[in-house]
């Protein structure tokens, strides 16, 4: 589905608007997948008592505050947010997160952490892609891992993988190949992997596709199996 398909509706209590995307109504029953939306010199106080929080800064500017920490909200920053830790945003000429809230989430250490994933290095993946990763279990995030995928312009062999995952395209257009279905996406097209639905996605674009990704249980983006079960990708261990 595509972000445009979604009718913005505000958050109880709340200022902001959020755009839902996938979640268990939408058979997502892992994750629920959103844009959250704050017009300019808002600050809305925000906290899940039962669910982690995945953010990652689309555009504009702002910050983020829990307790006494203050996270520049900048376009390429991620966040992750434990379950009942309350925090505030603070937009300037308006901020858009994408947000992944995580159904019963694994213990993790109470608080929030930031990464740039704008100045992470990149790492390979099958078919010549790479990705760089975001908030994971190194970052305080148990549950889930975040990362940014890099598409070059082709297809990649069919393949699995053992995780639930979530997509949002951030830049480029392409195909999603399931079986006989064909379906094309662009910037803003949001993407439910279930766990060992063999898929493919190709990059019919002339310039790099980007994609924001978060899957659960946490590991390597790089993990991926062909149809017959063989791993795509070696572990080095």
């Amino acid at each position: 589905m595509s972000r445009t398909d979604a009718v913005a509706e505000r958050l109880p209590g709340s200022p902001a608007a959020v755009l839902s995307l996938f979640d268990d109504s939408r058979g997502c029953e892992k994750f629920a997948q959103r844009v959250l939306m704050f017009d300019g010199g808002e600050r809305c106080e925000r906290v899940e008592p039962d669910d982690d929080e995945v953010l990652y800064v689309l555009g504009g500017a702002g910050a983020i505050e829990v307790g006494a920490s203050r996270i520049d909200a900048v376009p390429g920053v991620g966040v992750f947010v434990s379950r009942g830790t309350r925090w505030t945003v603070e937009s300037e000429g308006g901020l858009e997160l994408a947000s992944v809230l995580v159904r019963d989430p694994e213990p993790s250490p109470a608080g929030a952490h930031a990464v740039d994933l704008g100045a992470a290095g990149r790492a390979d993946a099958t078919a010549e892609r790479q990705f760089t990763l975001g908030v994971w279990s190194a970052t305080g995030c148990r549950s889930v891992t975040q990362f940014i995928g890099y598409v070059p312009r082709g297809r990649a062999p069919d393949h699995f993988h053992r995780y639930d995952e979530v997509i949002y395209i951030l830049e480029g257009e392409g195909v999603l190949h399931v079986g006989d279905e064909h379906e094309p996406f662009g910037p803003g097209s949001c993407i439910h992997l279930p766990r060992t639905l063999v898929h493919s996605l190709e990059n019919t674009g002339e310039s790099e596709l980007q994609l924001l990704g978060v899957f659960r249980p946490s590991g390597s983006p790089a993990e991926a199996y062909y149809p017959d079960g063989t791993p795509a990708v070696y572990s080095e261990e």
